[in-house]
């Protein structure tokens, strides 16, 4: 022996994300941090507003920190918010008790007000809140940063909050494609800055949230969802060779495999509605897949949770495989779910 020290092994969840099958697939959950938390509520109560909270790096931190003290999971993922990208750029936004309102970018002109020289300065917030993270979290588990993809925050921007019909946003990407094109072109760049941000902060994994992927038609699919995250991922891929990008297209149905096929990501996160043989026979062959139990079941728990859970484990857990939730976590979660879901995910396979 040459008395070198042996390198210590990979997180859980990078192997996983790395191709590798583990005994025990590792486990997080969107929005882990948030209101089902007593914690949460208790600290959320010390911010003046959610944008306060978001770039308060002390209280942010504590916030990703908290579900990881409780529950174990062998990831932490940032606590901030998809729409803090298009506040850096010089939109005004705010949350009422519906969710974000924003004013909204209609136009060609709307866009070029928007200046992305902001975003450096004020998403620093954000990498100071991933720096005390990293100083603190258990050495096994995984730092996870991320951001909003371009169509799903360009559908916030332009319709000014929250959409059942999407009608402004998708009348625009339709009749002046060239004009919205510049929308996503600012939008991709941004997030390649700000997820760059991130990593260099010490974010060892990231995801894009594609929240409204699935209301766009395929042709419509590949030029604001495919391609935008392509950029992305090439980008990030060049600057921080071996770091994951998670990409989350909810909604895309059939689209899925397209998209993991063309988008460059490392892995993909599914919704609740993906079937989980689609998932193992067309998408899992190709790279790690990250899901898929309804949060419902996690706000019913008992048997119902215990058995869908099982049976995720065992459809999935033949390949590299994270266990999440289809989408985050509901508010009206109990806890002792959570911690129910916790105690059968650490048993192997």
């Amino acid at each position: 022996m040459n008395g070198a020290k042996p390198k210590p092994a990979a997180k859980p969840l990078l192997r996983a994300l790395g191709g590798e099958r583990l005994e025990r697939p590792p486990w997080w959950l969107m929005r882990q941090a948030g209101r089902y938390l007593p914690e949460y509520r208790a600290l959320r109560a010390q911010a003046r507003d959610f944008v306060d909270f978001c770039l308060n790096p002390v209280l942010a931190a504590e916030a990703t920190l908290q579900p990881v003290r409780r529950f174990g999971m062998d990831a932490a993922i940032l606590f901030a918010d998809i729409l803090l990208v298009p506040q850096a750029l010089g939109q005004k936004l705010g949350f009422g008790d519906e969710g974000p309102l924003l004013d909204p970018v209609t136009d060609s002109r709307d866009v070029a007000a928007l200046r992305a020289d902001g975003i450096a300065v004020r998403l620093e917030p954000v990498c100071e809140t991933i720096r005390r993270c990293r100083a603190t979290l258990p050495a096994e588990t995984t730092l996870i940063g991320f951001a909003g993809a371009p169509w799903t925050v360009a559908t916030y921007m332009v319709e000014g909050s929250g959409s059942r019909d999407f009608l402004r946003v998708k009348s625009w990407a339709y009749r002046d494609p060239a004009g919205f094109q510049a929308l996503i072109d600012l939008l991709t760049e941004a997030t390649i800055a700000y997820l760059a941000m991130q990593i260099s902060a010490g974010a060892e994994a990231v995801q894009l949230f594609d929240s409204w992927a699935g209301v766009l038609p395929e042709e419509a699919f590949a030029r604001w969802v495919i391609a935008p995250t392509r950029r992305i991922t090439a980008a990030l891929a060049e600057r921080f060779p071996g770091v994951p990008v998670i990409g989350f297209p909810r909604g895309a149905g059939l689209l899925y495999e397209r998209y993991a096929a063309e988008s460059g990501v490392s892995a993909v996160s599914l919704d609740t509605a993906v079937p989980i043989g689609f998932a193992r026979d067309r998408l899992q062959t190709r790279l790690p897949v990250q899901g898929n139990l309804d949060p419902v079941l996690l706000v019913t728990g008992g048997e119902a949770l215990e058995r869908a859970a099982t049976e995720l484990k065992m459809a999935l857990g033949a390949g590299p495989f994270i266990v999440n939730l289809g989408h985050g976590v509901l508010p009206q979660t109990p806890p002792e779910n959570v911690a129910a879901l916790a105690r059968l995910l650490v048993e192997p396979l």
